[in-house]
């Protein structure tokens, strides 16, 4: 099972995680949320990127979910640095509305698979 776009997209907001980890550590100093944020942000892409040499539907709907875990986590550390005053919201509008776009994406995908495993049955 093919999916470039889901694919392409985890990939692009994995460098520009690393690139805003960088920043982090860099211009604010700050290494113990960075390293998080660096962690469950860039497991997205790799878990899609496993979803691909998936051996059954049931393990593609699984790494599909890890995915969005992580997605979900990363967007808990967004939320923490911007409500800890960290960074401001504004430097983190672009990663948080492709990060809903990217769980968008993973929802409809599971569930899609879901169904379809459903209606085998």
């Amino acid at each position: 099972m093919k999916n470039s776009v889901l694919s392409d997209k985890t990939v692009d907001f994995a460098v520009r995680i690393v690139k805003f980890y960088k920043y982090l550590c860099d211009e604010k100093k700050e290494y113990v949320l960075s390293k998080q944020i660096l962690r469950s942000g860039t497991s997205i892409g790799a878990n899609v990127r496993e979803s691909k040499n998936a051996q059954s539907n049931a393990d593609f709907i699984n790494k599909l979910s890890i995915a969005l875990k992580e997605a979900d986590e990363t967007q808990y550390w967004l939320e923490i640095m911007v409500k800890s005053d960290l960074i401001r919201e504004n430097q983190v509008e672009a990663l948080n509305s492709d990060l809903k776009e990217i769980i968008a994406m993973l929802v409809a995908s599971i569930k899609t698979l879901k169904q379809k495993s459903e209606s085998r049955k």
